[in-house]
């Protein structure tokens, strides 16, 4: 699974990017997520500490999901799949002047456009509200805060959508420390705004509303230096017939739905949680918070590193690195994603505990999150596979396709929503968006390999033998040594920590054991960009 190709290839325009081995920048970008989502669960812990899942924490998750869910539809989504290509090209076949003036003209075009999006969603707060959370017009009150909130937060898409954009030519440049540190400083704002500002306020939650603002000025600012370091600050200015900028939008256009539809479907589990008893949104929203730490440090570090990688091989031509690219994503998806998959689904009301168990949240909040919990788990590899499958086709400038199968999830999910929803509650909203992941991942999986462009590797059957094996290994001995869920509640915080710590431990240290006799070793994970 090793390249040839020289690791300091000069062939390409003045300006490009040295190529470096996939795994190393993959860890490089895997150990700041892992801090970051850290630090992000440190934060929800102090969130749900102070806040408990009362309508103040229900209020503030709705007005921070909305701008957070179109910074992932439109900038680490959309805009990213579709501006690292273009970029990617122009790094390989383009003069540095011509560099410059594709980023001096995307930074001013996104500017100006999220500029006037943003000016109207704090003017129509109040509907959007009505849209995303209909569940919360029969509490005038708690309808009313979170429009407050929403103006607070909404601006937060701008500010971070530049930083996406600001990362992405970091990404393209081999630079990913910087982008994949960055969100470190919206949990640390956070954890301020919660711990210093939220004794001050008449409303406590609308603290962390301003501490989203502040964090998406902190993450521009930032980044803004290792730019200026490469000679590839922009000097914004709105030019939307450049050529570059034209096949952006082109290409933006079909991947707002295709490369996240998994976070629509997230959307709607809250349209749809609104409607069920209190508490709903935020059962879902801490479940979706622990898996999103593997999601995060995994499967996010791995699409992150592949897209510039695959972008550059089919701006070369370079078919069979381009499939073994892919083949060495899934494998390394599946080697990290299952047994993190399981490890929840076993451990669910420890972990829960351990992070959430204190001041406002009860018993019957952790119970209800660990049902949403296992039920998200389930889809955990599959949310992880469409990270890395959707990249195969936004690489080669294939945004349509994605979208016919988005579709098809989309439609699907809506249905299992409908079908679980009733036996199930906010659990078979989890469940609905688990089994639509699968339908997606399968989906693209199977037209990439139709197409001749995912090529399998040799040696699956035996990989497919280590992984399982070692997986229910893991499980068995994590479900044995645990103590009963109701044991947790009666240990204090450090028993907690010291007890999640020495099962992480003894679970990883069991499948790290088995892969290791049965002579799986780090080299075979080698991969050059």
């Amino acid at each position: 699974m090793t390249s040839n190709t020289p690791p300091n290839d000069t062939s390409a325009a003045p300006g490009a990017p040295l190529r470096r081995g996939l795994m190393r920048s993959g860890l490089v970008v895997s150990s700041m997520t892992m801090l970051s989502r850290v630090m992000g669960l440190i934060r929800d812990v102090v969130v749900a500490t102070l806040l408990g899942a009362g309508n103040g924490a229900d209020a503030f998750f709705v007005a921070f999901k909305i701008p957070n869910f179109l910074r992932r539809l439109f900038a680490e989504g959309a805009f990213n799949q579709a501006f690292v290509p273009v970029l990617s090209e122009y790094s390989t076949q383009r003069s540095k002047q011509e560099i410059r003036e594709l980023l001096n003209a995307v930074a001013g075009s996104l500017t100006a456009l999220l500029a006037l999006i943003t000016a109207l969603a704090m003017l129509c707060a109040p509907w959007l509200i009505w849209v995303f959370a209909p569940g919360f017009g029969s509490d005038p009150a708690k309808h009313a805060l979170t429009a407050d909130m929403l103006r607070l937060t909404f601006p937060y898409l701008l500010l971070i959508s530049l930083t996406a954009f600001s990362g992405s030519v970091l990404n393209t440049w081999n630079r990913f420390a910087v982008p994949a540190f960055t969100p470190v400083l919206l949990n640390l704002s956070l954890i301020g705004a919660a711990l210093f500002l939220m004794p001050l306020m008449d409303e406590p939650a609308m603290a962390l509303a301003w501490g989203v603002l502040i964090a998406g000025a902190a993450q521009l600012i930032f980044q803004v230096p290792f730019l200026m370091r490469l000679g590839l600050m922009p000097t914004p200015w709105p030019n939307f017939a450049h050529e570059g900028v034209k096949r952006i939008l082109k290409l933006m256009g079909p991947a707002l739905f295709g490369v996240s539809v998994s976070q629509i479907n997230l959307l709607l589990d809250t349209v749809l949680a609104s409607l069920l008893v209190a508490g709903s949104v935020s059962w879902l929203y801490y479940s979706d918070r622990l898996v999103e730490l593997p999601l995060g440090v995994f499967g996010v570090a791995i699409a992150t590193v592949i897209l510039p990688a695959l972008s550059k091989r089919h701006a070369e031509q370079s078919k069979a690195h381009f499939a073994a690219m892919l083949d060495w994503a899934i494998r390394l998806v599946l080697l990290l994603g299952l047994p993190a998959a399981l490890a929840l689904a076993v451990l669910a009301e420890p972990l829960l505990i351990t992070l959430f168990h204190y001041g406002a949240m009860t018993d019957h909040d952790i119970q209800m999150a660990a049902m949403s919990l296992r039920a998200y788990a389930f889809g955990l590899v599959a949310f992880m596979l469409i990270k890395v499958l959707a990249p195969g086709f936004f690489a080669r400038q294939d945004t349509k396709t994605p979208v016919k199968v988005g579709i098809i999830a989309m439609v699907a999910n809506m249905v299992f929503n409908l079908m679980l929803i009733w036996p199930l509650a906010h659990a078979g909203l989890a469940l609905a968006t688990a089994l639509s992941a699968f339908l997606n991942a399968g989906m693209l999986g199977v037209l990439l390999y139709r197409q001749g462009v995912l090529i399998f590797q040799p040696g699956w059957g035996r990989y497919a033998v280590q992984l399982l094996g070692g997986s229910g290994l893991m499980c068995v001995a994590l479900y044995m040594v645990s103590p009963e869920w109701h044991a947790w509640l009666a240990f204090s915080l450090w028993q907690r920590v010291a007890w999640v710590a020495g099962l992480v431990g003894l679970g990883g240290g069991i499948y790290v054991a088995w892969l290791t006799a049965l002579g799986l070793r780090p080299r075979h994970f080698k991969m050059q960009s």
